[in-house]
């Protein structure tokens, strides 16, 4: 099964929280109510620097996402 890139979650027991779920490598769940990050993975060390810098695109990204599903939702 494929699955898109970004992917919207919502839970009643957290009604504020909005989620975006990134489904590739790097995998994460952000909650853009505040920004906390779940990551998915493992990292070690060697990795930190890379992802720090890639973390920003990304997060930049899902917020992006998010904002076009909400955009299409309101046509």
């Amino acid at each position: 099964m494929a699955f898109p890139k970004f992917i919207l979650g919502d839970n009643t027991d957290l009604p504020e929280a909005i989620f975006v779920i990134h489904t590739e490598f790097p995998r994460f769940i952000i909650n853009l109510e505040d920004d906390e990050v779940e990551w998915l993975e493992e990292f070690d060390a060697s990795d930190e620097k890379e992802l720090q810098e890639e973390a920003e695109n990304l997060f930049k990204a899902a917020n992006d996402f998010y904002d076009r599903e909400i955009e299409r939702y309101e046509e």
